[in-house]
């Protein structure tokens, strides 16, 4: 396979247009120089030594010249190689609600915003370990597999938003159970679970649930989104911000539900974080995650590009050094040529 490293590079060979049009004007300027002192097959015969090729053929070494040098300097490459390499690290879902609790804003700018910030900054702290991404509200959905690629899973993580669950609730449990689901049943102690949630109208089967997947060796933590006090659920309703109301017209105050989040993580061998404390949580779980036991698994990988800009960059010095050192004086051979002539 075939690619340049610095593409960008390239981008100098716009250079050589603007040659062209300066050469052929530089042509043009000559030729009209010369008509003053007479007409132009005269001038020539005054000037017996001046080759009438050597500037188009000095002109053509320096454009190839700098062009091999505009190549070279963007460092063309060949050979990609797909190899399997043997790695450890452990599997880390991160369960991210969406649900429109996350819209209260008693933390800046909102819940949602904030819980989308720390789980990105997360996953750039777990590089190493395989990350699958799970988003829930009413129900939850494997928005991305396990994967090395954090700058895909960042990537979804940074365009969640509250419209991807058709179905409100914080269905926490239903969270557990698929990530439960997504694990192979062999595999065991170097799994974890990471739910970014409020705790809102979290369903009772979420404790049960945690338990069932302790037991398989899930470990479960949580990490709280809000505050204690709590603020109202704004919505947008054609055009105009509002307030989310119960049924009975009174405004809902979304609260941060620390007492179940710690159960729950209790329940599942893990341990409940507020997300106030931002990197300090960022670096309790990654060491906790370091002490998992690692498992081993085949991840494709490519070997390095070979490199031959030397080639080029070779090809375009020996160029210009005869561009350099080509006079515009006849040679032998070359003055002995008329092309418009019968030489024979």
């Amino acid at each position: 396979m075939f690619r340049f490293e610095q593409i960008e590079h390239l981008y100098a060979l716009g250079i050589l247009p603007v040659l062209l049009v300066f050469f052929v004007w530089m042509l043009y300027r000559r030729k009209r120089i010369l008509a003053k002192f007479g007409e132009s097959r005269l001038v020539q015969q005054l000037m017996p030594q001046v080759s009438k090729y050597k500037h188009g053929v000095k002109f053509i070494l320096l454009i190839f010249g700098l062009a091999f040098l505009c190549v070279g300097w963007a460092n063309p490459q060949w050979g990609m190689k797909k190899e399997q390499v043997k790695r450890k690290s452990s599997d880390i879902f991160v369960a991210l609600d969406v649900s429109q609790s996350m819209l209260a804003e008693d933390i800046a700018p909102s819940r949602l915003e904030r819980a989308k910030t720390f789980t990105q900054e997360l996953i750039a702290a777990l590089q190493g370990e395989r990350i699958g991404v799970i988003v829930f509200a009413g129900n939850a959905y494997l928005q991305m597999p396990l994967t090395m690629d954090y700058g895909t899973a960042a990537m979804f993580v940074k365009t969640a938003n509250t419209e991807m669950v058709p179905r409100q609730g914080t269905a926490i449990g239903d969270a557990i159970r698929l990530a439960t689901q997504v694990y192979e049943e062999e595999q065991k102690f170097h799994k974890a679970l990471i739910i970014v949630t409020d705790g809102e109208n979290h369903d009772q089967a979420a404790l049960q649930e945690a338990q069932a997947a302790s037991e398989q060796g899930l470990v479960i933590f949580t990490v709280g989104v809000g505050t204690n006090v709590g603020a109202p659920i704004p919505l947008s309703y054609q055009a105009q911000n509002v307030y989310k109301k119960d049924k009975q017209g009174n405004t809902v105050m979304s609260k941060l539900n620390e007492q179940m989040l710690g159960g729950l993580a209790a329940a599942g061998n893990g341990k409940y974080y507020n997300i106030d404390n931002g990197d300090k949580v960022i670096e309790a779980l990654r060491k906790y995650i370091d002490t998992l036991e690692k498992q081993d698994f085949e991840q494709r990988s490519f070997s390095e590009y070979e490199s031959y800009f030397q080639y080029f960059i070779a090809v375009a010095l020996l160029l210009l050094l005869i561009e350099f050192l080509l006079s515009y004086q006849k040679s032998g051979w070359w003055g002995r040529r008329d092309l418009f002539r019968d030489n024979s």
